[in-house]
């Protein structure tokens, strides 16, 4: 762990480690053409990073990389900076809230990753963030099934959904498998993200059962790492952003609520396999199923990691929100059952949540905005 000596090594070391673990995947992927909806965003960095190394110098025909996007939080240098660097990557300025465009090519695979994801902003964004949940993932499953009744079958879509749709699970449903039908608010402040991707799920499996659609669902948990921005405003970015700044570590609440953490190399490696092995109208737990920590423990653990790179001196202190609804309907623990993707997919998360840690700080800083 030690030995990662810059942020380009971080990131060097990642895109290895997915290549390697989704080999056959990427080998089926080869020479398609991929639509990354959101692509801008968290996820989006290290898929777009990974998808762009295909066929360099591997022998592998290159992947054609399209990625639509609304850039409403900002253009983003690295994606600019790899579009440069890659005839295969193009970048289309688009909502997919609204109608596709209508000279759209033929793609072989989708990945729905356009959503506002982060609790601040999308509690800001109730709209906006119910549209591409649902509207715009509509558009795309309405084009594959076009493709479909033209006899060009798309070869897959995969959609983002989120641990989220479980709501607050009982202590009896942890870990979490997906058969848990969740304990969700559909009123609460939350409840525009979480009930968007449960029908954005309810949209899925009807068009895969009753159009053939090859459309796959994954669930993400608590997904951190290289490409989740500074001012994401959840945990680690805030953490990081204290520890970059040498500042105290506030903690809006009393950090007794337990997370598991799966590092972003692991979680995308799952997310190719999802896409490209997954079952259609099937939902699979992405993230990690331990250690299960509490949000004090684990601020404790990224501030220790900043002392030893950066010298941090910082200390953690608890304060209440001035937002009253901070922490309605926020789950008390989140914790999953990964069996499915393990067994099926051969999905298997390996880095340790110290090195996940390490990686991500080390990143941090030379990515501060």
């Amino acid at each position: 762990m030690k030995s990662i000596g810059s942020a380009s090594d971080v990131l060097r070391l990642d895109i290895t480690e997915i290549m390697k673990a989704t080999k056959s995947e990427l080998d089926i992927l080869s020479g398609g053409n991929v639509l990354i909806t959101g692509g801008a965003g968290f996820l989006g960095y290290m898929l777009i990073n990974v998808l762009a190394q295909v066929g360099l110098d591997d022998g592998r025909h290159p992947i054609r990389i399209t990625v639509f996007d609304n850039f409403v939080r900002g253009e983003k240098k690295w994606l600019n900076q790899l579009s440069a660097e890659n005839v295969n990557l193009s970048i289309v300025l688009h909502d997919i809230s609204k109608p596709l465009p209508i000279d759209m090519p033929e793609f072989t695979h989708i990945i729905h990753a356009a959503s506002i994801a982060s609790p601040t902003f999308y509690r800001l964004n109730p709209i906006q963030t119910i549209d591409a949940n649902i509207n715009g993932l509509r558009y795309l499953l309405d084009y594959a099934k076009h493709r479909i009744d033209i006899g060009r079958p798309i070869s897959g879509i995969l959609f983002f959904s989120s641990s989220e749709i479980y709501g607050d699970p009982t202590d009896e449903a942890i870990p979490t498998p997906e058969t848990y039908r969740g304990l969700v608010s559909c009123t609460g402040p939350r409840a525009c993200y979480d009930e968007s991707k449960r029908f954005g799920e309810t949209l899925c499996v009807n068009f895969a059962t009753q159009y053939g659609v090859k459309v796959k669902i994954a669930r993400p948990f608590n997904n951190y790492g290289p490409g989740l921005d500074l001012s994401d405003r959840r945990l680690l970015p805030d953490l990081a952003r204290n520890i970059l700044q040498n500042n105290d570590i506030v903690l809006y609440s009393d950090g007794l609520a337990t997370r598991t953490f799966c590092y972003v190399s692991d979680a995308v490696a799952g997310y190719i396999k999802v896409l490209v092995n997954g079952d259609s109208g099937e939902a699979y737990n992405i993230g990690s199923e331990s250690p299960e920590i509490s949000v004090i423990d684990f601020a404790n653990m990224v501030a220790c990691i900043g002392r030893d790179i950066y010298g941090y001196s910082g200390k953690i202190t608890n304060e209440k929100s001035i937002d009253q609804a901070y922490l309605t309907d926020n789950p008390n623990r989140r914790c999953p059952n990964i069996n499915k993707a393990r067994f099926r997919l051969g999905f298997r998360p390996s880095v340790s949540l110290d090195d996940g840690l390490f990686r991500t700080l080390v990143w941090y800083g030379k990515n501060k905005l």
